[in-house]
């Protein structure tokens, strides 16, 4: 009964704490449109918020692959797709050498991460059924979703120009499409950093831990008096 307690307080709060951080993340939106007079472009609030998520979550899944070799490979290939995320948000930057180099940068990231992760081939294919068999995956799955697929077809410029035909005002598009963004992002950001915070080595251990002390406590009685009698 207490577990039980314990275990649905633990979910309220999680939940709690997720509405708290999406809540200040899509205030960001509030924040370019009211005080920032309407700017929703690359250098806004709202585009920062996406780059630091992208940033913290691809750091976040480089530097476990440095302290988990069994998911060394996987947990590179997963920190190189959102990098070559973050180098798309980027692109206004990449812009300055030409347009559309981004592109290059974003193979190169891809081609890197890969030839590291082929180092360790064995811990590929197994980290990524890990991966996604993790409680967070459906989670995690939603975001990139809501981000690569909803968000483009939400923020497609002819479906805002027939909605308000004459009064059409790209802001309005532009805050549809990053504000969708900015939800997707989000969700990524906690699924990956609970993925990355329940699976560190130190809880890893301890449940290794736990079932063996487990499979010790199953032993069956007299275990001892039988090892005596057949000793090795």
């Amino acid at each position: 009964m207490r577990e039980h307690i314990k275990l649905l307080s633990r979910q309220c709060a999680a939940i709690l704490f997720f509405a708290i951080f999406i809540t200040l993340m899509m205030s960001s939106i509030y924040i370019d449109v009211n005080w920032m007079h309407n700017a929703l472009h690359e250098s806004s609030i709202t585009e920062l918020a996406q780059e630091v998520m992208l940033a913290l979550i691809a750091g976040g899944f480089f530097f476990s692959a440095s302290r988990r070799p069994e998911l060394r490979g996987a947990l590179i290939l997963i920190g190189g797709f959102y990098t070559c995320m973050l180098i798309r948000e980027l692109d206004f930057i990449f812009d300055m050498i030409f347009h559309g180099s981004w592109v290059i940068f974003a193979l190169l990231t891809a081609l890197a991460s890969l030839a590291t992760a082929m180092k360790a081939p064995e811990s590929i294919l197994s980290g990524l059924v890990r991966f996604t068999g993790h409680k967070t995956w459906l989670m995690t799955a939603t975001g990139l979703l809501i981000v690569l697929v909803f968000s483009r077809l939400f923020g497609m410029h002819q479906l805002w120009q027939n909605l308000m035909l004459d009064g059409y005002n790209r802001v309005v598009k532009n805050m549809a499409e990053e504000g969708t963004e900015l939800l997707g992002y989000s969700i990524c950001f906690l699924a990956s950093a609970n993925y990355l915070w329940s699976t560190r080595p130190t809880v890893v251990q301890d449940k290794i831990s736990d079932g063996d002390a487990c499979r010790d406590h199953a032993q069956p009685p007299f275990r001892h008096l039988t090892d005596a009698r057949h000793p090795q």
